[in-house]
């Protein structure tokens, strides 16, 4: 296991956030051009809100820069402190697993339990890793 692997799953999410970027984008664009919206109609968020119905990929892109930040941050410590083992690596791909299912629940059929729940997994998943990195800078 390499130093740098810690980073493949960040690598993974990013991804992910481009992949809901792009939903996003022909969410929007299809129902501009569905209900005839001018761009300028959507220029302010207020004005967005009222017009675009269709927000389940916007609210999750949103989301993307919420809580996966503390998992960034996470990984960005564990390379530097090399804490990049089997266990805090399995944290790291189960965060992003989590991630994935609330995005493709949230970008589709966006049941508001489901959701919770797959969202509830991943926030469990990074306090244990975050519980990992405390523990390894401040007991190891």
């Amino acid at each position: 296991m390499t130093s740098t692997s810690i980073f493949l799953p960040g690598l993974a999410m990013v991804f992910l956030t481009f992949v809901v970027l792009i939903a996003m984008y022909r969410c929007r664009v299809a129902q501009m051009k569905r209900e005839r919206i001018h761009p300028q109609a959507v220029a302010t968020s207020a004005q967005s809100a009222a017009k675009l119905t269709d927000s389940g990929p916007a609210d999750n892109f949103r989301n993307l820069f919420e809580l996966p930040l503390l998992f960034y941050f996470a990984l960005v410590v564990c390379a530097i402190t090399g804490l990049h083992d089997t266990a805090t690596l399995a944290l790291a791909w189960a965060f992003v697993a989590a991630r994935v299912v609330h995005s493709a629940i949230h970008c589709s059929y966006n049941k508001v339990m489901h959701r919770f729940r797959a969202y509830l997994l991943g926030t469990a998943i990074l306090l244990a890793l975050w519980v990992r990195v405390t523990w390894h800078l401040l007991v190891v």
